[in-house]
């Protein structure tokens, strides 16, 4: 039996992302400026840290900025990341997740030894 419709709030996907890809090493932090300007331009509200979703039929696309932590190999922890993403937000949301696109926003130097 259907009780009613369970909506997910844009922000609410976009913070399962966030969550998800901090939660890998080398991940140091999502970058909170991703296209500030153009999303103004276009009407959009920022999502937060970095992370916008597009949410179509059920469907998800993701894109983020992320600072990476020195040292780390970018294109490994950025396919866990990809991965992580795709599994916190299908598994959380029952959304499905289209694809999650990836921009290296800087590099975090503070922990390097």
């Amino acid at each position: 039996d259907v009780f009613g419709e369970v909506r997910i709030a844009d922000d609410v996907v976009a913070n399962i992302a966030g969550l998800a890809a901090t939660e890998i090493e080398g991940v140091a932090a999502t970058a909170g400026n991703i296209t500030n300007e153009l999303m103004s331009k276009v009407g959009m509200k920022t999502l937060p840290k970095g992370v916008k979703v597009e949410l179509l039929d059920d469907v998800v696309s993701v894109e983020m900025a992320l600072v990476m932590e020195y040292g780390y190999n970018i294109p490994a922890t950025c396919r866990k990341v990809q991965e992580r993403v795709k599994s916190s937000i299908e598994n959380m949301t029952g959304l499905e997740v289209s694809d999650v696109n990836i921009r290296i926003a800087g590099i975090d130097m503070t922990k390097q030894s």
